[in-house]
């Protein structure tokens, strides 16, 4: 008689504000309901999610992550030949700039930003390469009354040109000329579809301005909610180990990739779940 969900899936807390290890599951098999939904439940709670020794096929984490929603393709970088829904990781000595390297939301240019995102590691280095993940809830929720009344109603626009994607994938054989990248305004503060909770969407990766504002005092309310969504107290640090996963949910999370291991090799691939409209 096989284990109730319950008992074999085990959800280890982090942090008090965010990210937890699942243990006693392969994702790299097809699983029941009961295991999808404990998965779901896990990443609501905890915002991102991480696994251990997960050796993904592309096929096998395509079909994990369409279990959560269609899947996202890139608006930049081209996937391997007939997987344009994965986006390849990958650093090495010739690198001149890794994937996220500055604090973003994934992909919060689009009109509908991605719900999640589901990245595989097969290599990593000996050490370094860890990822910081940071709750948008928390950073929403130690703000004053007074100062949440102020960011009610505002909007931002969020672009993908902006020093982000023009030119980047060059060295994959991408030809970006006269291409428009996605360019959106979504609120300063969000609602979680599922969970009704409030978290900033701010970020410095894709947010240009505040909307209706003079540069100035974008600029200035900018620099405080970045500054403010980076403090310590909102993350969690990740130490890859080959054939690690970790899934985030994009609503209410940002995260940075440290890049302190030059010149050595870390390489996986990214698959993206399509997400909704913010509001």
């Amino acid at each position: 008689m096989s284990l109730a969900v319950h008992d074999r899936l085990k959800v280890v807390p982090l942090t008090r504000r965010i990210g937890a290890e699942i243990l006693g599951v392969d994702i790299t098999q097809a699983l029941d309901a009961a295991e999808r939904d404990a998965i779901e439940r896990a990443l609501l709670e905890h915002q991102v999610i991480f696994f251990r020794d997960q050796p993904f096929e592309l096929e096998s984490q395509k079909a994990f992550g369409r279990l959560f929603g269609a899947l996202h393709v890139h608006p930049g970088a081209p996937g391997p030949e007939g997987h344009p829904e994965i986006l390849r990781i990958h650093a090495d000595a010739q690198s001149r700039h890794v994937a996220g390297e500055a604090w973003h939301s994934d992909v919060s240019c689009d009109l509908a930003p991605p719900l999640g995102s589901i990245l595989h590691l097969h290599t990593v280095p000996a050490s370094g390469g860890d990822t910081l993940f940071a709750s948008m809830y928390a950073a929403y929720d130690a703000l004053s009354d007074r100062f949440k009344a102020l960011l009610e109603g505002l909007t931002a626009t969020h672009d993908g040109e902006h020093d982000v994607y023009r030119g980047r994938y060059r060295h994959l054989g991408a030809n970006d000329a006269g291409r428009s990248y996605p360019r959106a305004s979504h609120p300063v503060v969000r609602t979680h579809p599922a969970t009704g909770r409030k978290a900033l969407f701010v970020n410095p990766g894709f947010t240009t301005h505040i909307d209706g504002l003079p540069r100035a005092e974008s600029d200035a309310l900018l620099a405080f909610l970045h500054a403010h969504s980076q403090k310590p107290d909102f993350q969690v640090r990740f130490r890859w180990r080959p054939h690690s996963v970790a899934f985030w949910d994009n609503r209410c999370v940002q995260h940075l990739a440290i890049w302190d291991y030059f010149p050595d090799v870390r390489s996986g691939h990214r698959v993206t779940i399509q997400g909704d409209r913010p509001f």
